[in-house]
């Protein structure tokens, strides 16, 4: 099974729905997976890619649909399967036999050696008028195990995390049938780079602090800024203009409206507001938008679950987690557009991007350059660096200066058991790193010693958005146990 050039990276993804297809032969009983993500991933070009390879069965579900409209839709894609048209005559038959149709067309058709397979794509918008669908699907699937029922693969998808997830918990029907539970997440940043066809990385870096590695952003944008020079316009014609589908105003309102949980938004606004302009705990959350620190865990929580908000221990101390919004576009919104909202509804793109500027600069780009520096010492510094094995947990950290007192904070620490592997100080500000910035790694690697930590092997880290100095440049070379990392080598390009 091959995928498509114009899918950007899933090669894992792609590999184990290849496996999730092929073992278990042509004929033997029903297989389920569920595979669910946040709206814009790609969940619906991977698995139609993958209904294309196969000649399986796609079905969409349509939000707000009557059951009967839903039935009618789903007959309908059965019938066109089958070589038969569109038109369903009369009343459509009722879900479970919809769903033994569905399965029973896709052996017919399937081609010869492949087995059967059907996409159900958005299935929570079927539950909201059919809740009895997983239940039947159970019916289905222990009929096929027992021999009385049909065969193939049939793959749920959806973008309401938590009811796909919830398909799955506790003794729900399809507890423990589910063969593959596939959640797509966001591309990394170098595949973003890629999917947006970006090869100046100063580029690249602030088109995925603004939109992260969502393929779905990519075809509704107006224009791709290929070179700096072009961002601020790209900026300006596509995430603050009113106008057009990925305003970020819309394009979050619809992030929340995905979650059947979130029924007060403004709450969950508040939230998001509070945590992107730094409260990073219950307590400092419930503060900032008037609230008790315990009437807001349960919001914070759901819009965990969601993938939009994240908690991180200090690898050091392990302190109370630290929340922080990991989706890029809810932050730009939160810090850029909620703030000058009034504004550019009159259309007064350019005086709110100027604005906003310092606020792009320092709570935008700085900690989006920690979070990827981060991500490049998990993700491409083991094979970079010729570490097969890894780095442990990644993360950040502090250490206490008993004798200075003093709290040194690590933008990136790699720690395995008592064993440090990696620190590193990251900088997205225009000055160029030098060799006092080494030299507070070396006296951090010094404390952590003294505090019982294996330092022997400690790599020291510096990442930059602007470089390094020729002095600190000089001394890096010179030494065995020292990277320097800048926007280049961050993409794979130095």
């Amino acid at each position: 099974m091959r995928k498509p050039a114009d899918i950007v990276g899933r090669d894992r993804q792609w590999r184990v729905l290849e496996r999730f297809l092929v073992e278990g032969g042509r004929d033997g009983p029903l297989r389920l997976g569920l595979v669910s993500g946040r709206r814009r991933t790609g969940k619906t070009q991977l698995l139609s890619a993958v209904c294309d390879e196969q000649g399986g069965l796609f079905i969409t579900s349509v939000q707000d649909e009557g059951d009967l409209a839903a039935r009618r839709r789903f007959a309908s894609a059965i019938a066109r399967h089958a070589g038969l048209g569109d038109a369903v005559r009369g009343e459509p038959e009722s879900w479970e036999r919809l769903l033994r149709a569905a399965m029973e067309t896709a052996a017919r058709v399937a081609p010869e050696g492949r087995p059967p397979l059907v996409v159900i794509d958005e299935f929570p918008y079927l539950l909201a008028n059919a809740p009895q669908l997983p239940s039947l699907i159970q019916h289905l699937y222990d009929g096929s195990q027992q021999g009385r029922g049909p065969t193939g693969r049939l793959i749920l998808c959806g973008s309401a995390l938590s009811v796909m997830h919830d398909l799955l918990s506790g003794t729900k029907p399809l507890r423990g049938r589910a063969m593959l539970d596939m959640r797509l997440n966001a591309l990394d940043f170098r595949e973003a780079a890629q999917l947006w066809d970006i090869h100046d990385p100063a580029t690249a870096f602030r088109v995925h602090a603004c939109v992260g590695g969502i393929p779905g952003y990519r075809p509704l944008m107006t224009t791709t800024p290929a070179a700096a020079d072009g961002f601020d316009g790209w900026v300006m014609d596509n995430l603050l203009a009113v106008d057009v589908s990925v305003f970020t105003r819309t394009e979050v309102d619809y992030l929340l409206r995905e979650d059947p949980r979130i029924t007060a938004r403004s709450l969950y606004y508040d939230i998001l507001s509070a945590v992107a302009q730094g409260a990073h705990t219950p307590a400092k959350i419930g503060a900032a938008i008037g609230r008790d620190g315990n009437s807001v865990r349960h919001p914070i929580g759901v819009l965990r679950s969601a993938g939009y908000l994240h908690s991180a221990h200090d690898l050091l101390r392990q302190r109370k987690p630290t929340i922080s919004v990991c989706d890029p576009i809810i932050r730009f919104d939160r810090l850029i557009t909620a703030p000058y909202l009034g504004r550019l509804e009159l259309g007064r793109t350019e005086p709110v991007w100027r604005a906003a500027a310092p606020t792009f600069r320092s709570d935008i780009l700085g900690p989006h350059f920690e979070e990827l520096s981060r991500d490049w010492v998990h993700r491409f510094a083991p094979d970079e660096l010729d570490r097969p094995t890894g780095f442990g947990e990644v993360g950040f950290g502090s250490v206490r200066d008993n004798a200075g007192r003093a709290k040194h904070d690590i933008d990136v620490i790699a720690i395995d058991g008592r064993r440090v592997r990696l620190i590193g100080e990251a900088k997205a500000t225009l000055p160029r790193r030098g060799l006092p910035d080494l030299e507070r790694l070396d006296g951090i690697r010094a404390l952590l010693a003294r505090e019982g930590y294996d330092t022997a092997e400690t790599i020291v880290a510096l990442f930059s958005m602007t470089g390094f100095t020729p002095d600190l440049v000089r001394t890096a070379a010179s030494r065995d146990n020292t990277e320097l990392v800048d926007l280049e080598r961050l993409y794979g390009q130095g």
